[in-house]
């Protein structure tokens, strides 16, 4: 019995033994396995990147081809550093440092050494690359830029750095990712999948096939083709505009939501960041704290919107029964307020209703529409709540929700602040205390975008899709469901028509009634916001802000636009005649407003960017 329980454990044990062994040679070939093999070398192959599209099939971004130099460090014999040096065109300090960089990283997977050669350099090297054991090239392509513009909003791409890897097992050493704009929000689209190819090698390390026949490899798979919503001829044009100026020019499609332009100025050519002058140049455009070339600030400045955002002071004041649309209220260069205070405006005709308080853009109309929207509630906090809730049905005051990586949510006020800034309920505060909100100064904030995006839900009647700049991925026929899904704002449909009659006729006979365009029917609404900042320690009123909202046509609009340029003096002067351009150009495809156009390319507001450095004044009241 006990022989019989011995052999069986034997025989148990080999059969046991064999299996595994058979297991592992046969049919074991698992990604760890194949990686921890001396005798297997992996070997990836780099898919080509999808391309990048406008909205009418112009091509913005394509590929290039581009050699990396790798090695695979403990593969690495002896060799002439010198001479290679030399072949590569770099320092004796810059390879070692490299090579060090590599073993840190992993002594048996491949590193870039250095990357992006150049074809020649390829060429060269390449005859060359077998008194170097241990290094290889690996070919992959980097992104050619078609257009000179867009760079704000296309992004670029850029070598993983080791937090990446080891967050996303995809990415190794070398690889490279989307930074900024789709670049980034679409990589998992726009950078396929890898190919790799496994190798069998002898006992000297040298590769004598592939593994298994290359029954275990796996072709590269292609990025996908996407189309974006821009117009690259508008956006083009919107670039040129603002040469010489700073703000930000955003273009939406009321009916889709789809965002036609996405201008930030100044910015700059997105081939800089291409190549292995990438670096150097985007040290060199962020160090540049005064221009700032890299800031978006159609996305990411928070501005005050200014007397644009009247229309919706009106809107809820309709919605609120605050106001009527014929009720008029007098003004004698302002209004006076709270303890004999004055609420300032520009002189017009007088008294106005709602139509023309918007087409002569009075402030004592809409201080006085504000007031009586709050005033109606029992406190202040309430009033102030209601306001609140129906800007945010607009989107304001939070991300828009669009799909590009970056945003800020502006700044809808609440009564929770105002009773922190006023340390209520000691001290008691009214309506009155927040009175500039009316007129889209004191505490209201909002980015480019957020302005464009209420002027096209004004255009709509009050209804809205969320902005986005994805059109279509090649292969499919729909886009993320969010950007499709319908959204409507708190105020009934039927307070919109006054609101764009009064916004219609800033164009009929208000204050951009110069800026008309033949056969076009423009609505919009000009804006002068105040500037501060702090130079010295103190705080500084700088030249005003130029803003301008506007849509067309009035009925089925086709584009809305909000224009931002920073120390513009007054909405018409830059912000409206840009409207103006930029509303013929996408319509007509043409623009016959040359006298706007000339006036606008050839003025420039590079000296009063200065003044805070030069020390000269700023004009302010003008």
């Amino acid at each position: 019995m006990r022989k019989a329980l011995l052999l069986f454990i034997v025989l148990t044990t080999g059969i046991l033994f064999v299996s595994r062994l058979f297991y592992l040679q046969v049919y074991d070939t698992s990604a760890a396995v194949l990686s921890e093999s001396n005798a297997i070398k992996k070997q990836y192959e780099i898919p080509q990147r999808g391309r990048i599209y406008d909205r009418n099939g112009k091509l913005l971004v394509s590929n290039q081809p581009s050699y990396d130099l790798m090695a695979i460090p403990r593969e690495v014999k002896p060799f002439d550093t010198l001479q290679l040096c030399k072949l590569l065109n770099i320092t004796k300090e810059k390879l070692v440092k490299q090579l060090d960089k590599a073993r840190k990283y992993s002594p048996r997977h491949p590193s870039v050494i250095v990357p992006t050669m150049s074809q020649g350099e390829f060429a060269y090297l390449g005859e060359q690359m077998r008194k170097y054991e241990g290094f290889f090239i690996q070919k992959r392509s980097l992104r050619d830029y078609q257009v000179d513009f867009g760079a704000n909003f296309l992004g670029y791409i850029q070598e993983v750095h080791q937090g990446i890897i080891d967050k996303n097992p995809y990415y190794t050493g070398g690889d490279l990712i989307g930074r900024q704009g789709v670049e980034q929000q679409y990589e998992d689209i726009l950078r396929g999948e890898k190919g790799i190819k496994y190798l069998q090698k002898d006992r000297f390390n040298r590769v004598i096939g592939p593994y298994k026949e290359g029954a275990l490899d796996k072709e590269p798979v292609e990025g996908k083709n996407i189309h974006l919503t821009i117009d690259a001829e508008l956006q083009k044009y919107g670039q040129e505009l603002m040469k010489g100026k700073r703000g930000g020019i955003v273009a939406i499609e009321p009916a889709t939501g789809e965002i036609l332009a996405l201008i930030t100025a100044p910015n700059y050519d997105p081939a800089l960041m291409v190549g292995r002058e990438r670096s150097k140049n985007y040290s060199l455009l962020d160090q540049d704290s005064i221009a700032k070339p890299l800031y978006d600030r159609a996305l990411l400045g928070e501005y005050a919107p200014g007397s644009p955002f009247k229309a919706l002071t009106g809107l809820i004041a309709l919605q609120e029964d605050a106001m009527d649309i014929d009720e008029k209220v007098y003004c004698h260069g302002g209004m006076r307020y709270g303890r004999n205070r004055n609420f300032g405006c520009h002189h017009h005709r007088s008294p106005v209703s709602m139509i023309d308080g918007i087409a002569y853009s009075c402030n004592a109309y809409f201080g006085t529409a504000y007031l009586n929207s709050i005033n109606k509630y029992n406190t202040p906090q309430e009033g102030i709540t209601v306001w609140e809730n129906h800007l945010k049905s607009f989107g304001l005051g939070d991300f828009m929700g669009y799909d590009l990586p970056i945003g800020k949510r502006g700044l809808i006020p609440t009564a929770k602040m105002y009773n922190r800034t006023y340390n209520y309920p000691k001290r008691r505060w009214g309506a009155a205390a927040t009175l500039s909100n009316s007129i889209g100064q004191g505490e209201v904030l909002m980015t480019p975008v957020q302005m464009a995006h209420f002027t096209a839900t004004i255009a709509n009647r009050g209804w809205y899709y969320k902005p986005h700049i994805l059109k279509k991925i090649e292969g499919t026929d729909t886009i993320p469901q969010d950007f499709a899904t319908k959204k409507y704002t708190t105020i009934e449909p039927e307070h919109y028509e006054p609101i764009i009659q009064g916004l219609n006729d800033v164009y009929n006979y208000g204050t951009a009634a110069s800026l008309k365009v033949p056969g076009i029917e423009i609505s919009g609404k000009t804006g002068t916001a105040e500037n501060f900042a702090r130079i010295d320690g103190e705080k500084v009123q700088l030249t005003d802000h130029s803003t301008f909202v506007a849509f067309a046509p009035r009925e089925n609009p086709k584009i809305a636009i909000a224009i931002f340029v920073e120390n513009g003096y007054w909405g018409f002067r830059y912000g409206g005649r840009i409207a103006s351009l930029m509303i013929e150009k996408y319509i007509n495809r043409e623009v016959t407003r040359k006298d706007l156009e000339n006036w606008i390319l050839t003025h420039s507001l590079e000296e009063e960017y200065a003044k805070p450095l030069s020390g000269e004044p700023f004009r302010i009241n003008y």
